[in-house]
């Protein structure tokens, strides 16, 4: 006969399976996963099922979120797998040349997010250079970004026939063979506001340094609003528009699909300098001039050039995707460049781990999907399913969304989704070691 279960017995039985079986489930799974991505023999076999499995569900459902999250979720897994560096690289290549441009033929708006994903990249990557390795808290990295934006705009498009003389003009708006030549001098610019930053800040520290590099991305904005007389170089609060694509051997790159790829290849070689510099001699001057200035100035770094150093580089970074930016939105105003666009940035470092690469990388793709996929597709289906007020748009909230977040992170993980990792000394077994050695001689010597 058949038991019969009352009321009771059924939320019993609910309550436990919440409250101990899930729990235990989810952490035998988690120990199952971690040990086949640490074994060197299954991780490759693991890794590649889930990235074939979710590159699979990202072709066959190019519209849906969830598809993409499974993939970056994927990419991520292959990275702290334990693999050769060669299979990371190919799975990387698969996804990232195939897939995604495969699934973003069918939906643009996939495309146009992962563009901006990787200008996202690139800015936390420079601002971690700054913040995260030197130590030198930023609050006006945006004006870097709008210096390159700026450089590509006024003479890529009508704009520079404003001020040019009329036996010139006929040279102008450049063609797109303008956006490559114009990659080195927008990194020039950038590098030169970065050390125009740099020169007032030497003696400064911690509150002070950070009030007056607000000012200086303040002053920068100002700028480009009133550049527009008595020599019209900004076009002022109205922007710039008409901005000439690029385009390589004679062919225009003015698709989505081609802004994706520049983006990409910007990104990486941002992503490799940065993992150079790291590496650097230069990179340990930052990491010592971050955790002690004093004892830096001790050991013979030159602190005013290392600085310096910090402020140019991670300029030089922002000024080059800049120009990227201009082309994607083919307009470029004051209004892009705005102080919360520089806390933005700012956000994606702390979220992802301060003097971490990969945390820089990881914030930076969790703040542009949570702004342009997540928060997007959650008023939709609040709209579809609940009957919101016309005057409540979730969107709207983001930097309340944003802060919740930092706020929670800074509660429960103080140093981010991937924290950088500083090489300790443990003083304990360092002490052990010498007795052990003087003891050994001792009794050798005896």
């Amino acid at each position: 006969m058949a038991r019969r279960y009352k009321g009771g017995d059924v939320m019993s039985h609910i309550k436990t399976w919440f409250v101990k079986t899930l729990p235990d489930l989810m952490r035998s799974t988690k120990k199952w996963m971690a040990g086949a991505l640490q074994d060197p023999r299954r991780a490759p076999i693991f890794a590649g099922a889930l990235v074939a499995l979710t590159s699979l569900f990202q072709v066959l459902a190019p519209f849906n979120t969830l598809a993409f999250l499974l993939v970056l979720i994927s990419m991520l897994v292959v990275g702290k797998s334990a693999m050769s560096k060669w299979v990371k690289l190919g799975l990387a290549v698969l996804v990232t040349i195939v897939v995604i441009p495969v699934a973003g033929k069918q939906n643009g708006a996939l495309t146009y997010l992962c563009v901006q994903m990787f200008i996202n990249i690139a800015l936390a990557l420079g601002l971690n250079l700054v913040v995260g390795f030197a130590g030198l808290l930023d609050l006006g990295y945006i004006a870097f970004f709008a210096g390159g934006a700026y450089v590509y705009a006024i003479f890529g498009s009508r704009q520079a026939l404003a001020f040019m003389p009329e036996s010139l003009q006929h040279l102008f708006p450049f063609g797109g063979w303008w956006f490559w030549v114009a990659i080195p001098i927008a990194i020039f610019v950038a590098a030169f506001l970065g050390l125009a930053l740099g020169l007032p800040v030497l003696r400064l520290r911690g509150d002070y340094l950070a009030i007056v590099t607000l000012g200086f991305g303040e002053i920068i904005a100002v700028l480009a609003k009133n550049l527009d007389h008595p020599i019209n170089l900004t076009n002022g609060a109205g922007g710039i528009v008409g901005i000439t694509p690029p385009s390589l051997f004679g062919y225009k790159l003015d698709t989505t699909l081609s802004f994706y790829f520049i983006g990409m290849a910007i990104a990486i070689l941002t992503a490799l300098a940065m993992y150079r510099l790291e590496r650097s001699r230069t990179g340990r001057a930052w990491a010592a001039m971050r955790e002690d200035e004093v004892a830096a100035r001790a050991m013979g770094i030159n602190l005013t050039k290392y600085k310096l150093m910090a402020f140019m580089a991670g300029a030089a970074f922002a000024g080059a995707m800049g120009m990227l930016f201009a082309v994607k939105q083919n307009f470029v105003s004051p209004d892009s460049f705005s102080f919360l666009e520089s806390i933005g940035i700012l956000a994606m470092v702390i979220l992802g781990g301060l003097g971490s690469l990969q945390g820089a990388v990881v914030g930076a793709v969790a703040v542009t999907v949570l702004k342009l996929l997540i928060l997007k597709d959650l008023a939709d289906f609040l709209s579809m399913t609940v009957k919101l007020p016309p005057a409540f748009n979730i969107p709207q909230y983001q930097p309340l969304i944003f802060g919740l977040i930092l706020i929670v992170m800074m509660i429960y993980r103080q140093q981010g989704l991937l924290p950088g990792r500083r090489p300790t000394e443990d003083i304990a077994l360092l002490e052990q070691s010498k007795q052990k050695k003087t003891t050994t001689g001792t009794s050798v010597g005896a």
